[in-house]
């Protein structure tokens, strides 16, 4: 079945992701098991691929791999990847900054990733 071979392959995506991050920082399955609050032979089974690991387990496991859930949501497929908020979003939202602060960020951002807004980018008139 089609869409069983996609949650497998998804799962074990998410597994690995979630090795590799914990692996970067170095961090062993038992300290971030403790780390999320959960055992270490559930983390073990979701880093392989075979449990399907519930929205608040991810969050957990963000919190200890120190990278934000929706990252995790996306992989887990929980989230499309189009549902999250961007960094745009969260750009204009950042108190510590200024106004002109935030829209150099924008940019800067939309330079790199070729992001436009509707009606096109002023900074293309030049």
């Amino acid at each position: 079945m089609a869409a069983t071979d996609g949650l497998e392959t998804r799962l074990r995506d998410l597994g690995e992701f979630i090795r590799e991050q914990r692996h970067r920082d170095r961090i062993s399955l038992r300290k971030l098991s403790e780390l999320a609050g959960i055992s270490n032979p559930y983390l073990s089974q979701i880093e392989r691929g075979l449990r399907k690991p519930s929205a608040e387990i991810l969050q957990a496991i963000a919190k200890g791999l120190h990278i934000s859930a929706e990252t995790l949501y996306v992989r887990a497929g929980i989230l499309d990847e189009h549902d999250q908020p961007g960094l745009i979003e969260h750009i204009q939202r950042d108190p510590g900054l200024n106004d002109r602060q935030k829209q150099t960020l924008i940019e800067i951002y939309r330079s790199f990733t070729g992001e436009h807004p509707a009606g096109g980018d002023p900074g293309d008139a030049g």
